[in-house]
């Protein structure tokens, strides 16, 4: 166990660490240069347009406005990519396209960035940019994210600002807590899992990751509690994939992010009984919860071959 003496050690030593690793991108931004000061040429922004129309367009727009993907020309680009243009190439490099990432070589993403800064209307110079790592450190693109940690007024808690879009919240923590809660219906919890012997080339998995760890109602709980807590963060303001905004100020999305929080509460009241039967049955309530929202910003008609969920509608009210 730590001490309150440990643990207020730990924060201070994490609060120091948080600081110095601001200060050393704010030094380096400013002791680099900038795209404005001419980073690429002309003639590989238009090698970076060729591969834009054929690996990018269908998702991120034809003229960089976003469809279902986030717009990358803008405001809207620059608030959340602002900073050493390293980050900006290793994440077309390694994340893009969505669909078959990791194909792009490291000049096809320097092209790429290079159209990107064309659009946006950065001047191009006499050198194409470069492809090495500290070469891009030193490059900064203006409009910076947001502070890790915004300033709270005195006697009130910060506010953190989102790390990820709607989708990524939503796939990363209430989807997997809503799929436990809907697996009682099936299985019960207090039966002892099976042992599995997985194999070492079975692939990556967060559900085989620990597991074994929690009891089977722990998880239940757990999974309750996850939903409950963090489906008010529904409200912080967030673009949705497709990078439009999330509508957290409609009455009707405020509605249903309360009534998530109470199935949460409900689902965790249900599981503190240990009862199969009466989880299963808050369930319900809990799918309800999801499908109204579902119907109003998700699941929207109209796609294509290339978007069949069309994406691109989401987030916005109406069919």
């Amino acid at each position: 166990m730590f001490s309150n003496a440990d643990r207020s050690g730990a924060v201070r030593l994490a609060c120091a660490v948080l600081i110095a690793g601001l200060s050393s991108s704010v030094a380096v931004a400013q002791s680099g240069r900038t795209v404005r000061d001419g980073v690429y040429t002309d003639a590989q922004a238009t090698r970076g347009g060729a591969i834009y129309k054929e690996q990018c367009a269908s998702c991120h727009g034809p003229s960089l406005g976003g469809i279902s993907a986030p717009p990358l020309a803008g405001d809207s680009f620059t608030s959340t990519w602002g900073g050493p243009l390293l980050e900006i190439v290793n994440k077309v490099q390694n994340t893009m396209p969505a669909n078959d990432f990791g194909k792009l070589t490291r000049p096809q993403a320097t092209d790429l960035v290079a159209y990107v800064l064309q659009v946006n209307k950065f001047p191009a110079g006499r050198a194409d940019l470069p492809g090495d790592d500290a070469a891009l450190k030193a490059i900064a693109l203006p409009g910076g994210q947001a502070a890790a940690v915004r300033p709270a007024a005195p006697g009130a808690l910060p506010t953190f600002p989102p790390a990820g879009n709607l989708a990524q919240l939503m796939r990363g923590v209430l989807f997997p807590a809503a799929n436990m809660i809907f697996n009682v219906q099936r299985y019960d919890p207090a039966t002892p899992p099976k042992p599995t012997n997985l194999s070492k080339d079975a692939g990556f998995s967060w559900v085989d990751w620990g597991a074994g760890v929690y009891k089977g109602w722990e998880l239940v709980d757990y999974a309750a509690v996850s939903i409950a807590d963090a489906a008010p963060l529904l409200l912080a303001p967030r673009r949705c994939e497709n990078g439009k905004p999330a509508p957290v100020e409609r009455e009707d999305w405020i509605r249903f992010t309360n009534e998530l929080v109470e199935a949460g509460k409900a689902a965790y009241k249900a599981s503190q009984s240990r009862s199969q039967e009466a989880v299963s049955d808050v369930s319900n309530r809990l799918a309800d919860a999801c499908l109204a929202c579902h119907e109003v910003y998700r699941d929207k008609p109209g796609g294509t071959t290339a978007d069949p969920s069309n994406k691109a509608a989401r987030c916005t009210p109406g069919p």
